[in-house]
C-alpha cells in the first residue's frame, strides 16, 4: 500500500451550536484528507461552505439543505456519513450495517448517541467520535482521528483538549 491509499479522517459530531469547540478541533487537524460532521451542528448550512467539511442532517438540524447521508470515495474506500437517528443506532447498529453494505462502504461514521466508540463488523469500520457539546458515558468532550494504515485501521479518540482519551486498532 502506497501512501496516496492511505487516508486520515477528522470525524466530528453533536456539536450542537458549541461554534468555539469545534473551531479549535477544525483548526487544530488541517492534516487530515477529509472533515466529517456527523449531524447536529444546529448551525445553518451556509457557516460550512467557508470551510471544506462534509457534513450531514441530525433530528436536532432544523436547515434542510444538509443530507441524511454522504457516501464518498476516498482512494480505494468508501466512505459513509450519517447522523444515526434514521438508523436507530441508540439501540442497533444492525439497520446501520445493511446500509453500509449496501453502499458498499469502507467505514461508516455516525453520531446521534453522544457515546463514543468504534468497532468492525463484516469488516466494515464503524466510528461514532462522541460529542464535542454534551458527551454521554463519560465526562470528556471527544472527537475521533482514524488513519487507514497498511494492514488496518487506527481510531484515536481526543478531548476537547487534543489529549488522547482511547486508541483502537484494527486489522483488515
Amino acid at each position: 500500500m502506497t501512501n496516496r491509499e492511505m487516508i486520515k479522517l477528522l470525524i466530528i459530531s453533536d456539536t450542537h451550536k458549541d461554534i468555539e469547540t469545534m473551531e479549535k478541533v477544525l483548526l487544530q487537524h488541517q492534516d487530515v484528507d477529509a472533515m466529517i460532521h456527523c449531524g447536529d451542528s444546529e448551525l445553518d448550512s451556509s457557516y460550512f461552505k467557508q470551510i471544506s467539511v462534509h457534513v450531514v442532517r441530525g433530528n436536532c438540524d432544523s436547515d434542510t439543505n444538509y443530507p441524511n447521508e454522504i457516501i464518498t470515495q476516498l482512494n480505494d474506500d468508501i466512505v459513509y456519513v450519517t447522523h444515526g437517528h434514521l438508523h436507530q443506532v441508540k439501540s442497533t447498529l444492525m439497520p446501520l450495517s445493511y446500509r453500509a453494505q449496501e453502499v458498499q462502504a469502507s467505514i461508516v461514521c455516525f453520531g446521534h448517541s453522544h457515546l463514543l466508540g468504534a468497532e468492525i463488523n463484516n469488516g466494515i469500520l464503524f466510528v461514532n467520535p462522541g460529542s464535542l457539546h454534551k458527551p454521554r458515558g463519560r465526562k470528556e468532550k471527544s472527537y475521533a482521528i482514524v488513519e487507514k494504515l497498511i494492514n488496518g485501521w487506527s481510531v484515536l479518540f481526543f478531548s476537547s483538549e487534543h489529549k488522547i482519551i482511547e486508541e483502537l486498532n484494527f486489522k483488515i
